[in-house]
């Protein structure tokens, strides 16, 4: 199975990287087309996979074309690739916001996955949400998926629009904990301590809940009954967090991205 990875971007490079890392290709297996002429050499430094500059020289070869370009490159690279491409040939998309029928029509293929990976990805920990046309095989499927699971973990939807929601919760999800990481984090530092500790607690914290939480059956509430006293400290943090409606906050923000997902998928 050839593997051709189209962009070799932060996304590329890290399919490429996850790919080869976990032996679900080897380096001979993995190409990599790439425009820019100062990341082909960086491409090629790093040993993923073989690099190309030429559509010819490697499109009709890949039996699985992952897309890893930015959306609003899409039609240009289909009026690239279009001559290139094979009916047989699978292609995987991870353009956020170009639509599969989008990619059927400018590239004239009927075997199409799209994906929706995010950040963490880069080391092994991502969160993948991704879904096919009719044409992909179960093989086929089955055979993404354990690529997609390289990266990380990855669930499938059957119903596209779920791309959006998928899009709006894990697609941006890292930014919110970031956001939430360094708010908690200066108010640490407010409280006296020095940007190394206050980063200290606040990620050991994160890191240490999430895992905690991911080995057990328990339920987030359940988790916040047993770390909050009556009368305590826990609770009166949770009571202001409710006062304030940040729980109603949270789902606002996540509701925006949706909707801002939504219109980019009506632009491609």
């Amino acid at each position: 199975m050839k593997i051709l990875i189209i962009g070799g971007g932060n996304m590329g490079s890290t399919f490429a990287r996850s790919f080869i890392r976990s032996h679900a290709a080897d380096s001979e297996k993995v190409m990599i087309l790439e425009a820019l002429a100062g990341k082909i050499e960086e491409l090629k430094q790093a040993k993923i996979g073989r690099v190309f500059s030429d559509p010819g020289a490697c499109v009709p070869e890949a039996d699985i074309i992952i897309l890893a370009v930015k959306p609003q490159a899409s039609a240009s690279l289909f009026d690239q690739i279009k001559s290139y491409v094979d009916e047989q040939q699978l292609v995987v998309s991870i353009m956020a916001g170009v639509k599969v029928e989008t990619i059927r029509k400018g590239l004239g293929v009927s075997k199409i996955i799209r994906a929706m990976p995010n950040l963490p990805a880069q080391i092994g920990q991502g969160m993948t949400v991704y879904t096919s046309t009719d044409s992909v095989t179960r093989i086929e499927l089955v055979m993404v998926q354990n690529l997609l699971n390289t990266t990380g973990k990855a669930i499938f939807v059957s119903d596209e629009a779920k791309i959006d929601a998928g899009t709006a919760i894990s697609g941006s999800g890292p930014a919110y904990v970031f956001y939430f990481i360094n708010a908690l984090k200066q108010a640490a530092k407010e409280m006296g301590f020095s940007d190394s500790a206050a980063q200290l607690l606040v990620t050991q914290t994160f890191k240490g809940t999430a895992a905690l939480f991911d080995q057990s059956d328990r339920s987030c509430q359940e988790w916040i009954d047993m770390v909050s006293s009556k009368g305590g400290t826990t609770e009166a943090a949770i009571r202001s967090f409710d006062k304030n409606k940040l729980k109603e906050l949270i789902e606002l923000g996540a509701e925006a991205a949706l909707a801002r997902a939504k219109a980019l998928g009506l632009l491609g």
